[in-house]
Formats: C-alpha cells, sequence, structure tokens
C-alpha cells in the first residue's frame, strides 16, 4: 500500500498540469457549450433608448399631476419606428411595447387603465410619474462588461453576443483528444465475437462524458504487442494533445502500455492510487501533451474519467474545475479495504432539497450493466470502514 498515492494527493497533482490549448474565432452558431475567450462589451447603451414597456399611451405627467384625465391621441408609435415628438402637451401618443418613448412625454399608461372611444383616451387609475418606462442605458452603459473572460456559452450569453453584433467569438480552443483501446479480446461492437472476446464498450462510454464539452475524439485500438504499442503511441503523441488510455496498465504479462510509454520518454507523475475501483490508474506528461492511461474495466475508466479528466479538463478550457455535489448515504456501507471506495449511487432529491443516495450495488469493476442503473457515484473516504445512514459525502453524477 506504501506505493500508492491518495485521491487527493492525485487530484492535486492532476490539477497542477495546466495546458494552454490556444484560441480559435468560431460562428456563433457553433459556440454553445464553448468557453469565450475575452470579455464582452456592450457596443451601445442597454436599452439604447427610453423604451416602452407597456401597450397603452405616452403623456407628459404634469397635465396629470395639475387634474388632467382625458388626453387626445395624436398619434401612435410602435416599436421600430424612429422617435416621435409630442406636439401638444395636454394630447397623448399611443405607443407598443418595445418602442422608443416619444419625445416630450415621460410616463406611459397601460391600456388596461383607459378608456378609449372617438380618439380620446381617459385615465381611470393612479398613475406614478416615468412608470412603465425603461430608461436608456439602466441596464448597462456603453463599453461596460457584459460577458467576463472564461464564461461558458449558454443560450443568453450567446443572445448577448448577439446583440452586440458578434457573429464570430472567440473561444478557448478544445484539445485534440486520442481515445487508446488495448487488448486482444477486443472486437468491434458490429462483429460477433466468439466465447473469448468481448466488444469495444469502454471508447464509447468515454466518448460520451466527453461529448457535452463539445469534443469529438479518435479511437485507436491497439493490440497486445510491445512493439506495435510502442509505435501507435508515439504517433498518438505527435498528433494529438491528449490520450486517454483504456487497458493495460497493470501487471498482467501484456500489459504493455507503462513500459512502452517509459520508453517514448513520457514523464510519470503517479501510478497506482488508493482507491477501487481504478487503483492502477497511470497519469503522466511530454512536453504539453497529457497522458490519462486508465484501468480497462469498464467501471474502473468510468469512475478515472469522471473523476480526474472531467475536472482537469474543465479547468484547462478555462472553466472550474470542480463541480461539488454532496449527498446523504440512504443506508449505511461497510468497505473494509483502507481505499477511497467509489460507490454506484441513485441520487434523489427529496421535498426539502436534500439529496439522498441510495447504492447500486454490481458485481465489481466489470460490471458496466450496472452504471445503468445508478446516476452517480458517492466518493467514501479511505479514514474509516462503517459509512453510517444520513452521513453526507461528495458525490460525481453522470
Amino acid at each position: 500500500m506504501n506505493n500508492l498515492i491518495s485521491v487527493e494527493q492525485a487530484t492535486e497533482i492532476i490539477l497542477n498540469q495546466r495546458v494552454d490549448f490556444g484560441t480559435e474565432l468560431i460562428n456563433i452558431d457553433a459556440a454553445f457549450g464553448r468557453v469565450v475567450a475575452g470579455p464582452l462589451l456592450a457596443d451601445r447603451d442597454f436599452p439604447p433608448f427610453d423604451r416602452v414597456t407597456m401597450d397603452g399611451i405616452a403623456i407628459d405627467f404634469q397635465p396629470f399631476a395639475n387634474g388632467q384625465r382625458a388626453f387626445l391621441i395624436e398619434a401612435t408609435q410602435t416599436a421600430g419606428e424612429p422617435q416621435l415628438t409630442l406636439q401638444n402637451q395636454s394630447n397623448c401618443i399611443e405607443v407598443m411595447t418595445g418602442a422608443s418613448l416619444p419625445i416630450g412625454t415621460d410616463t406611459i399608461i397601460r391600456y388596461e387603465d383607459l378608456e378609449i372611444e372617438n380618439g380620446l383616451a381617459t385615465i381611470n387609475a393612479k398613475v406614478k410619474e416615468k412608470q412603465n418606462v425603461h430608461r436608456k442605458g439602466e441596464d448597462h452603459t456603453r463599453n461596460g462588461l457584459l460577458i467576463p473572460d472564461n464564461t461558458l456559452l449558454r443560450s443568453p450569453e450567446l443572445a448577448v453576443a448577439a446583440t452586440v453584433g458578434k457573429n464570430k467569438l472567440p473561444v478557448k480552443r478544445l484539445p485534440k483528444v486520442a481515445i487508446i483501446t488495448s487488448g486482444d479480446e477486443l472486437v468491434n461492437i458490429d462483429e460477433v465475437p466468439l466465447p473469448h472476446q468481448i466488444r469495444h464498450s469502454n471508447s464509447y462510454s468515454i466518448a460520451a462524458l466527453l461529448q457535452p464539452y463539445g469534443i469529438s475524439p479518435t479511437h485507436f485500438h491497439i493490440a497486445d504487442n510491445f512493439e506495435e504499442t510502442k509505435n501507435q503511441l508515439k504517433s498518438a503523441l505527435e498528433n494529438f494533445d491528449v490520450l486517454i488510455l483504456s487497458g493495460g496498465v497493470s501487471m498482467g504479462k501484456k500489459d504493455f502500455i507503462p513500459d512502452a510509454l517509459a520508453a517514448l520518454g513520457v514523464e510519470k507523475l503517479f501510478h497506482k492510487l488508493a482507491q477501487r475501483p481504478g487503483k492502477p490508474f497511470w497519469f503522466g506528461k511530454s512536453g504539453e501533451k497529457t497522458v490519462f492511461a486508465l484501468p480497462g474495466n469498464p467501471v474502473s475508466t468510468f469512475v478515472c474519467v469522471r473523476r480526474y479528466f472531467i475536472p482537469w479538463l474543465r479547468q484547462n478550457i478555462g472553466m472550474e474545475a470542480m463541480n461539488y455535489s454532496y449527498a446523504k448515504l440512504k443506508e449505511e456501507i461497510t468497505f473494509k479495504p483502507n481505499l477511497a471506495y467509489f460507490l454506484q449511487v441513485k441520487v434523489v432529491t427529496d421535498e426539502h432539497a436534500t439529496q439522498w443516495a441510495t447504492p447500486v450495488r454490481g458485481n465489481g469493476s466489470g460490471d458496466f450493466v450496472n452504471l445503468s442503473h445508478a446516476n452517480g457515484f458517492i466518493e467514501l473516504p479511505s479514514d474509516k470502514m462503517v459509512f453510517a445512514q444520513g452521513n453526507t459525502y461528495r458525490i460525481w453524477q453522470f
């Protein structure tokens, strides 16, 4: 156990590996889910004019304050039309929501508070001076900060970008990612496996975890041969920013990945964690290239990608690395090995907004079908063996 590092140590080592993938300019139509590289500023005041917020009439408040209640409609101002001017202070202008406030007026009375007959609008409600007007620059002034640097571009942010005329946006470039599987027992999913074979699955689960970040990885498979392993990894290191390997990192006779990486000069930052599943995890770097070499058992691969790779990715594309969430254990758990335990759970939020994690027990790190019945892992620390019902621990949802 002395050669195993803790989950906390592994997290620190991984997040200390900061890589700048650069920036690129993309069309706004392709920017959803990307991280903006640089602030977005207001190109003019928001709103750019005194804006009407209710359908009704616009008046100068002074005549109303002096007791006048009936106003002759002298014109109509609609949204998108040039600003009109009230010609007679005792009259009014009919206005629509979104229109410019006519010059000479300062107060809007909605239709619900009016009686209109023969072009005369009579007010039958209380009126507050300057009501129902959204003032120029009230939200933001010209050159003011609208969207900070390193913001995830969602629907609201893209609406702001469009409003300030950004048909192209500078964003953080995404890394080129290779998913590399190994093992002679693996065949393609469209093949019928022999009794001693299984179909690929890890590459698809990894790719699905990356999809929300806009990454479309390239998949390679390596046969269990040292020279081929070394040659394939050499090529991948030359052509990709990040390698995510699945399989070949443990102590088996054909687990060639660690030795092949060493032969290529990739620096090992750690190998083997005090956790279950995922103990044989290998992590290293070669210059600006980063290597996550994960155990091949499907649940182990899934845990390591969700727990370690996704925070590292988020950090290096300008997002907050950790997205912490916690839940209470629905039942007592006993786990004797001195290891952190990532237990598959079904997380449900009750009527008091408390999250509860119910264990979804499977048959070990090879039982990936059991993952489909869960929606997260609860991270149980290595400093105890019994975890009481109702205790709170960190969860990693998927």
